[in-house]
């Protein structure tokens, strides 16, 4: 919002709907800067992993395209850190403040968007559901896992590009061309699981702005992603065969096995993975009363696709049809995802873990809430019959019961926050003791090792090992060359796992006396020799 002064130009202002949003924005960013400060959720080796690509790039040694032993992940997220982390060095904060900034960059693009295509109230309820959090919602925004990040800030950026560019907004509209193709590729780099969302930002372009797509705009569309995706190109043009970046995304979508049945995926998909992606369940899944969103989801999105079609039908003005087209794409690519989601099996196998890939969900919120909201607001201004006043009430209470579930779900984090803080302390105290024990190269299971090097800023290197005592998932060889070498490494392992049973059969009588520390459940070995039962 602008207003006119007395010296004749316009200064920004904020009416009442952008100043609460604006508010609520501030507390979802204060809520999370606290998490961040707190390392919450905990850390865990696979972030590790993209802390110590940032260490490798802060200092020069290393330019990863893809995660670490994967040829799909991009490392967007691991590159935006490496400034920061080669100011202050390693630690959890640090390497999360970007997805802070990402997350209000988020929220406020949103914000830009929900008002645009439908109305200022609404958009604040949007800002106010995005400003709470689950442990699963904190957990896809501040934990650097990823892709999901900085890919839903990009594609509603699209959006509002596409849709600014069809009203004749944009002064340079050129360069808006070249940050959409900008964004898109960076998109596609850092996340496949985005590209539904991309396929229709780029069809609502090309219905929106077919004349900015001709000449000079259409080859900055075309440079601006050739330029974001330029690293996934460049890695899988020297790939070795069925390494690049499609094969193994194919391999990894289509795991040997019995199919589940279709009503096993649907109920992980919707029962499940929506009401937790929303933020309305814990991550140890969702009570029966929390799954109520999960169900109206499908009728939501019909819902809101038939009421953009009858915006489009009635629409008088262009602006009225393009926003009535964007409201379409968000329902499309909406659909889309759930649609490849309950398509896995994993959606049925394990719909707890996987509902992460749900999180894109988000960006279509104002869609899907919007018919509800229309409801409501057609019933408070009484220009509803009996019948819409008593579904106003209905779709008001629905409003009120999904921000007191989301609400309830947040305060439930927080009340469990104090478990999590305890898993990380035991973590820095294990990463203590080993140094601690004068142990440079020690060997650990997957879910130790990434997580105990960055802890120690590489200090101690540490090689991965199975329950078997063979090698296990080594996404950086450098570390397990390293402890290979060692005359004398270290043992971390899990008290009572079968890791370290089978390292006591092994030491016998002599693995009491080569214990040098225990903590939080782990406890620390320094054979006298070198034990390595797999050569």
């Amino acid at each position: 919002m602008s207003t006119p002064v007395q010296d004749g130009r316009w200064r920004p202002t904020l009416d009442r709907p952008a100043l609460v949003a604006l508010l609520l924005g501030l507390a979802g960013v204060g809520y999370r800067l606290v998490l961040t400060l707190l390392t919450l959720p905990a850390s865990n080796s696979d972030e590790a992993t993209f802390g110590l690509a940032a260490m490798h790039i802060a200092a020069g040694r290393d330019r990863p395209v893809f995660l670490y032993g994967q040829h799909y992940m991009g490392m967007l997220e691991s590159y935006l850190a490496a400034p920061l982390i080669g100011l202050a060095g390693p630690s959890w904060p640090v390497l999360r403040l970007p997805l802070l900034a990402l997350y209000a960059l988020f929220v406020w693009l949103m914000y830009r968007l929900t008002r645009r295509l439908c109305s200022p109230w609404f958009a604040v309820l949007v800002v106010g559901l995005l400003a709470l959090g689950s442990e699963r919602v904190v957990r896809d925004q501040l934990t650097v896992v990823g892709g999901r990040p900085e890919v839903k800030p990009a594609v509603v950026a699209m959006l509002l590009i596409a849709v600014a560019l069809a009203e004749r907004r944009v002064r340079h509209r050129w360069l808006a061309t070249g940050l959409f193709g900008l964004a898109a590729g960076l998109a596609l780099w850092s996340d496949w699981l985005i590209v539904p969302y991309l396929a229709v930002a780029g069809l609502l372009l090309v219905w929106a702005a077919p004349r900015d797509l001709v000449g000079w705009p259409g080859v900055l569309l075309v440079a601006g992603f050739v330029l974001g995706v330029s690293p996934m190109i460049k890695d899988n043009l020297v790939a070795p065969d069925g390494q690049d970046s499609l094969s193994v995304f194919r391999e990894i979508s289509t795991k040997a096995g019995p199919a589940p049945p279709w009503s096993d995926r649907l109920r992980g998909g919707l029962l499940e993975g929506v009401p937790l992606a929303s933020g309305l369940c814990p991550m140890d899944g969702c009570a029966r009363w929390q799954q109520w969103f999960g169900l109206l989801y499908p009728l939501l999105l019909v819902a809101a696709a038939l009421l953009a079609l009858v915006a489009y039908r009635r629409a008088g003005r262009r602006a009225d049809r393009v926003r009535a087209v964007a409201q379409l794409a968000l329902v499309a690519g909406a659909a889309l995802t759930l649609l490849a989601y309950v398509r896995s099996p994993l959606a049925a196998t394990d719909p707890l873990g996987n509902s992460r890939y749900l999180s894109v969900l988000q960006i279509s919120l104002p869609a899907v809430l919007w018919p509800i909201w229309l409801a409501a607001a057609r019933a408070w201004r009484g220009v509803a019959g009996t019948a819409g006043r008593l579904g106003g009430a209905v779709a008001a209470a629905a409003l009120v019961a999904l921000t007191a579930t989301a609400l309830a779900a947040t305060g439930f984090f927080v009340a469990d926050a104090g478990s999590l803080r305890a898993e990380e302390r035991h973590t820095r105290g294990l990463a203590d003791a080993v140094r601690g024990a004068g142990l440079r190269e020690v060997y650990g299971d997957y879910w130790t090792c990434n997580r105990l090097i960055f802890n120690t800023g590489e200090a101690v290197v540490c090689g991965v090992l199975d329950g078997s005592l063979t090698p296990g998932q080594n996404r950086y060889p450098a570390y397990w060359k390293r402890v290979g070498r060692a005359d004398r490494p270290g043992y971390v392992l899990a008290v009572g796992s079968s890791a370290e049973r089978g390292l006591r059969r092994l030491l016998g009588d002599r693995a009491d006396a080569a214990v040098v520390a225990e903590v939080g459940g782990y406890r620390v070995y320094h054979p006298e020799t070198a034990v390595r039962p797999w050569r």
